[in-house]
């Protein structure tokens, strides 16, 4: 494996409170458990809560980096032994990066891009919104999976996210995963929703990557601070996750030929304002 067949996905949403970070780790949990390498980045400067998910406690963060207090590898977390998970984290309250400069992108680039070829899938675990950073790193991402739920405030949020990267970025393509859906039928009529809304006014046709139902397990997991797809592996949301993560298998197979011949975040494309 190289760098450069590692896939970027970044996992967003356009409101808070979804269950983003709790999809990007499990995500992580379930590749890593079908044998891919993979590198988590906490990348919510503001509300930062990956680890608070693990019950764990960084000594270093990505505030130390750009602080230039240490490198990304000084403060890489093993989720899981023998590097087969590892975390960057973040660090709450850092109002200075959360909007991102042009020079601490370059500056964490640089001490990301060694780090690729260990890994077969770098996410990012963006905030949620519609921030620079939030656009910055979605625009980069090999994959972007869009991250709803069936209230509509979430499908409102979701499709300005949308619009928003499209039409500064001319980012089209987004993978919608519905979450916290009571039924199939429910997360099927979300994305539907969203999915005609987007092919309407914006003319793009997001595919249904797929859902997570409403589980206790869920709450349970959070509350041990453990991934649910290890704390109740049977459950039906870890059923859910692994569904899931076998599409994002497939769809980076059929994207080899691309990863290879592309750096695992691409250069930004021209901004429209």
């Amino acid at each position: 494996m190289t760098a450069k067949s590692t896939a970027s996905i970044a996992i967003m949403s356009g409101k808070g409170g979804v269950g983003k970070t709790n999809i990007s780790l499990n995500l992580a949990c379930a590749l890593q458990s079908s044998g891919q390498q993979c590198l988590l980045m906490d990348c919510d400067m503001g509300l930062a809560n990956t680890d608070i998910l693990l019950g764990i406690t960084p000594e270093k963060t990505l505030e130390h980096v750009f602080r230039g207090e240490c490198s990304v590898p000084e403060i890489l977390y093993p989720v899981i032994a023998q590097r087969g998970l590892d975390l960057l984290p973040a660090a709450s309250g850092l109002g200075v990066i959360r909007h991102m400069s042009e020079d601490n992108r370059e500056l964490l680039l640089q001490h990301l891009t060694p780090l690729f070829p260990h890994y077969d899938y770098f996410l990012m675990d963006l905030g949620a919104g519609i921030t620079q950073t939030v656009q910055t790193f979605a625009a980069m991402a090999a994959m972007r999976i869009l991250v709803i739920t069936p209230e509509p405030t979430s499908l409102t949020d979701g499709y300005a996210l949308i619009k928003v990267l499209l039409t500064r970025f001319q980012v089209r393509d987004f993978l919608i995963l519905v979450n916290l859906a009571h039924t199939p039928e429910e997360a099927q009529t979300a994305y539907t929703s969203l999915a005609e809304a987007c092919r309407r006014f914006l003319n793009i046709d997001p595919p249904f990557l797929g859902h997570i139902l409403q589980d206790p397990a869920v709450i349970k997991s959070v509350q041990k601070q453990r991934p649910f797809v290890h704390h109740a592996p049977e459950c039906r949301a870890s059923k859910n996750i692994l569904q899931i993560s076998k599409k994002v298998e497939r769809i980076r197979r059929s994207m080899e030929d691309w990863l290879a011949s592309h750096p695992v975040l691409q250069p930004l494309p021209p901004i429209n304002s």
